[in-house]
């Protein structure tokens, strides 16, 4: 079976740091875009971020840009989320998704696209 496992979550204050963790198992990893996705309380679920399955391309939403890096190690099957300079706004469930192609190189996929999904993570930014 196929296993996103997203940690990493929890309480920060505004400014501060978080690094979220996407280990996966049972899917040929190297084959595999994979994306971290946010929903806050009352709101629709939205893209975050995302890493194609090269490690060569990468896609951030406008509203993380310049404070999020992803990151993906193929070795150890895991994707990385370093957030920075977080905002309450930040604060959400965040889960990560991945989506089998033969787009190496593409990082830029619809939420609808992604065939498996981790179970989330919240992080909380509050003082």
């Amino acid at each position: 079976d196929v296993q996103l496992q997203a940690s990493g979550g929890g309480l920060v204050q505004p400014g501060g740091s978080l690094r979220l963790s996407c280990a996966a198992s049972g899917l040929s990893f190297d084959d595999h875009a994979i994306g971290w996705f946010r929903q806050a309380p009352g709101k629709e679920r939205e893209g975050v971020s995302c890493i194609s399955a090269s490690g060569s391309s990468t896609y951030y939403a406008d509203s993380v840009k310049g404070r999020f890096t992803i990151s993906r190690d193929n070795a150890k099957t895991t994707v990385y989320l370093q957030m920075d300079s977080l905002k309450s706004e930040d604060t959400a469930v965040y889960y990560c998704a991945a989506r089998w192609t033969i787009a190496a190189d593409s990082s830029r996929y619809d939420e609808d696209e992604f065939d498996y999904w981790g179970q989330g993570t919240l992080v909380t930014v509050s003082s």
